[in-house]
């Protein structure tokens, strides 16, 4: 499954690889200059980081270790620390089950819930048929709408190298896209510049020959087939052992599917396997793609030489949808209730998103800054009345003056 992303860039931060504690430390501070880096499959898109760490507030006469003087910190970098500060200490007093336990026993139970949506499509009867294709439909979307997302951002494990088995996994095995273009397009595009013209606008969704109808409620049926496609053009970008390694990945995903479906399922003919899985891939196709254009499309929009400081840019530009059992199993809290959490520290857990959500929106209150939240239907409506400004045409330019 394709996850939101953004245009290739050159951009260029700060490697971040500290854990203090075994508590991974905060991430994404400030939006980083956007010159002087590879593109995936190159020699620094490994290292760098997907966000950038808060250096020491410094006063008017401080200077750095080599003695060169600093300026000091504007208020706006001394928000986002404060803010940085009341998470780490709920970070710091949270359990292992909380950071990782609970968002790994969904997708343990996801794995369990397996056999039984595959024995259920043997069924002649149209009910039991149709609950093995509502599992199937969304144990997939779990694996590789929420899977994949906490994979990219490594909130699974706080353990690099287990982090990346985990990518591997979900994104090129289950979500037949490639790791170095998600975790490049997604991690460092699109958080690096949420909103931001030309880098990470969200301008990758748009299809602007569609119209309104076609695209919102026709074309994400398409998704299960345009993911894999996608995902082949942009192996041309990536050295060849990951493109390699993304192909075994993908094949094994789709034939390992593809084989269940006819020798536990028991479907006759290679065509309504094929069917099947089409229809379970894309079961939440919907949802999937109006999340994301709902929660930053039709918000305020920046240039990268204009931007605000990350507080005031995701305050701005990200939004939040209301609580929902099914989305929040299957996409995650970060994706749904917990968006502007998750774009202010991207390197937790859905769960610990959910329990941060209530200091991030009373700090932002209490500061005077958005907090952006609004329903499904709402969003929708919006959508379908100003398709043409917010999908078609070029999205205006916002200025906060006196924050700069």
């Amino acid at each position: 499954m394709l996850l939101e992303d953004g245009d290739p860039v050159r951009p260029r931060g700060q490697q971040v690889n500290g854990e203090a504690s075994g508590i991974p430390r905060l991430r994404g501070m400030g939006v980083p200059s956007h010159r002087g880096a590879t593109a995936p499959g190159g020699s620094r898109t490994d290292e760098m980081a997907e966000g950038w760490e808060p250096e020491p507030a410094l006063g008017d006469g401080d200077v750095t270790p080599g003695g060169a003087p600093q300026r000091a910190w504007k208020p706006e970098e001394a928000l986002m620390t404060e803010l940085s500060e009341l998470v780490q200490k709920v970070v710091k007093s949270s359990s292992w089950w909380e950071r990782h336990g609970v968002d790994i026993s969904i997708l343990a139970c996801s794995f369990l819930l397996l056999p039984a949506g595959f024995l259920c499509l043997r069924s002649a009867q149209a009910i039991p048929f149709l609950v093995g294709v509502l599992t199937l439909g969304v144990v997939h979307h779990t694996l590789t709408v929420k899977g994949s997302h906490l994979a990219s951002h490594n909130a699974l494990s706080e353990s690099k190298s287990w982090g990346k088995v985990w990518a591997i996994f979900f994104i090129e095995l289950c979500s037949a896209f490639t790791v170095e273009q998600a975790t490049y397009n997604h991690v460092k595009i699109h958080h690096g510049y949420t909103n931001i013209i030309g880098l990470g606008d969200s301008s990758t969704w748009k299809l602007p020959f569609l119209n309104r109808y076609v695209y919102m409620f026709i074309a994400p049926l398409s998704v299960p087939i345009l993911t894999p496609l996608v995902a082949l053009g942009l192996l041309r970008n990536v050295e060849w052992k990951a493109a390699l390694r993304t192909l075994c990945c993908m094949f094994l995903g789709f034939y390992c599917h593809y084989w269940l479906l006819l020798h536990v399922s028991g479907f006759q003919s290679p065509w309504s396997a094929l069917l099947c899985m089409l229809l379970t891939r894309s079961l939440l196709a919907h949802p999937y793609i109006h999340v994301n254009i709902f929660q930053h499309i039709g918000l305020p929009m920046f240039t990268a030489d204009r931007a605000p400081k990350r507080i005031h840019l995701m305050s701005q530009g990200v939004l939040n949808l209301p609580r929902n059992a099914l989305l929040d199993w299957s996409f995650g809290h970060s994706l749904i209730s917990c968006h502007v959490e998750h774009h202010l520290f991207p390197s937790l857990s859905d769960n610990m998103c959910l329990k941060i959500k209530p200091i991030v929106s009373q700090y932002l209150k209490q500061k005077k800054l958005p907090y952006n939240e609004d329903t499904y239907s709402s969003r929708l409506w919006l959508f379908l009345q100003k398709y043409e400004e917010l999908m078609v045409h070029a999205p205006p330019i916002t200025e906060l003056v006196g924050i700069q």
